[in-house]
């Protein structure tokens, strides 16, 4: 029976991302209908594969989404229609970025690049600065799967260094480098949703997360200076411990380091013809990457003569990981239809209405103020940065606001920066705590509320003085 369901799954999901894009390049209103039906389809077999506390996020989303049509009076028929197909283009692109992993499973390239930069990381302070900025280039590939794989290399290179310092430096630069992500990194699914939903411009969201991560990570090399003093640890010389092992054992070779240079033409192209594309093609960013993605995947098997390694991972994928995301997809199908039940009803603006309200009666207070706290808030009651940013940048889609979007932007993904460090239950502190085997609570809250708290106020600190001084 499960086999079958998930056979059944992968078919109907399968089955609505193509449509997906035929209907973007064709347009038809026959087959959007089809299109959510497929997706209804995979959204109800997808209980079949999920026991209830996977299940219970997207039930929830489902339940508040019938009990806005029913006191709305909106039609459920037309709202099953629509809101089936809101998270298709999203959908496509989680069902196609796991490829980029095929890429980087064909050579050791993140082993090259930790070799390459070793020598320039010398000192903890380096070595911590080192760590995050890797993480944030190995997350443009693998989203949060690179912190189980920075965290093995890291691991196996400090494999002397032992207890809760040590498992507190490496944790805090690669939890806090996987969430600075958020705010910038184009293959991450919930800024690009939150950068098309809110029509925003994609190079100065960009540019406007950089700078913000980049402070975040400098801001995080400073507090790890400071938790190195508390420990009572000198982690300095554990390191150059192991980096001098190192030199003695092996040298690099000449091959190592053309892999690290490979690497860096492939993140060069992957993120350049992203880039260029958007800036030529005048069409949605979640239509652009997936395009993108696909063509240099299937450009890099030919160039390398591996054409059949494409099919052999296809068939892996497509019989394993896609009923693997049953979870992840449902989540956002149930979004998608209360996001459409809330601004066919109209509430969406009485729930923006209500935010403004508060900002009114509570002074030195404006919206930007609160709007990070809606994600943080939502994500310790177990809803992560993906599903929460698509609720809010969905709701907001429909609303006049007196910021500019890109304003918004930072807004909402500072606030996912922020959940994903301290709630114990969104899925990076899950993964984190599953390869440290420290506590989920002391791998997120405990080790990073402090943080947290100067982030939140550093990013505020630049949304107010831009409101203050342009708008």
């Amino acid at each position: 029976m499960k086999a079958m369901a998930k056979r059944g799954y992968t078919l109907f999901i399968s089955l609505y991302v193509l449509i997906y894009f035929i209907v973007s390049f064709t347009g038809g209103e026959t087959l959007s209908t089809a299109m959510s039906l497929f997706g209804l389809a995979a959204f109800i077999i997808g209980y079949v594969l999920l026991p209830v506390k996977q299940a219970w996020i997207s039930l929830l989303l489902l339940i508040i989404a019938l009990i806005v049509h029913l006191v709305a009076g909106t039609s459920l028929t037309q709202g099953v229609v629509d809101g089936f197909t809101v998270m298709s283009g999203l959908i496509a692109l989680l069902l196609i970025v796991p490829a980029i992993s095929w890429v980087l499973e064909e050579k050791p390239y993140i082993e090259s690049v930790i070799n390459f930069a070793q020598r320039l990381l010398n000192t903890s302070r380096k070595f911590y600065f080192g760590m995050m900025v890797i993480t944030q280039i190995i997350s443009y590939f693998l989203l949060f799967g690179s912190i189980p794989m920075v965290y093995g290399m890291i691991n196996d290179f400090l494999n002397k260094q032992k207890g809760e310092a040590w498992e507190n430096y490496k944790g805090t630069a690669l939890l806090r480098a996987f969430s600075l992500t958020t705010m910038w990194v184009v293959s991450i699914p919930s800024f690009i949703f939150a950068v098309d939903a809110l029509g925003a411009s994609l190079g100065l969201s960009i540019l406007q997360g950089f700078f913000i991560s980049f402070a975040g990570i400098l801001l995080s090399v400073l507090f790890s200076k400071y938790q190195e003093r508390h420990y009572g640890v000198d982690l300095t010389a554990g390191i150059q411990e192991q980096l001098a092992e190192i030199a003695e054992q092996k040298k690099q070779d000449s091959r190592g380091n053309k892999d690290a240079v490979e690497f860096a033409v492939l993140f060069v192209t992957l993120f350049g013809s992203i880039f260029f594309l958007n800036a030529v093609w005048a069409v949605d960013l979640l239509l652009i990457i997936p395009i993108v993605i696909t063509a240099w995947v299937i450009l890099y098997f030919i160039v390398r003569g591996r054409t059949g390694a494409i099919v052999e991972n296809g068939k892996v994928y497509l019989k394993e990981s896609i009923p693997n995301k049953a979870q992840q997809f449902s989540i956002l199908l149930a979004a998608g239809f209360l996001i459409n039940a809330v601004n066919q009803s109209g509430y969406g603006e009485y729930i923006i209405d209500g935010l403004f309200y508060l900002t009114d009666v509570v002074p030195f207070l404006n919206f930007l103020w609160v709007l990070p706290f809606v994600v943080i808030v939502l994500g310790f009651i177990g809803l992560g940065p993906l599903t929460v940013i698509v609720l809010v940048s969905g709701i907001l889609q429909g609303v006049e606001l007196p910021y500019p979007p890109e304003i918004v932007v930072l807004g909402i993904t500072s606030g996912s920066v922020i959940s994903i460090m301290v709630s114990p239950l969104i899925l990076p502190s899950i993964i984190l705590s599953s390869v440290n085997k420290l506590s989920i609570v002391k791998n997120g809250l405990m080790f990073n509320y402090k943080y947290a708290i100067v982030f939140y106020l550093m990013v505020q600190l630049y949304l107010q003085l831009v409101v203050f001084f342009f708008l």
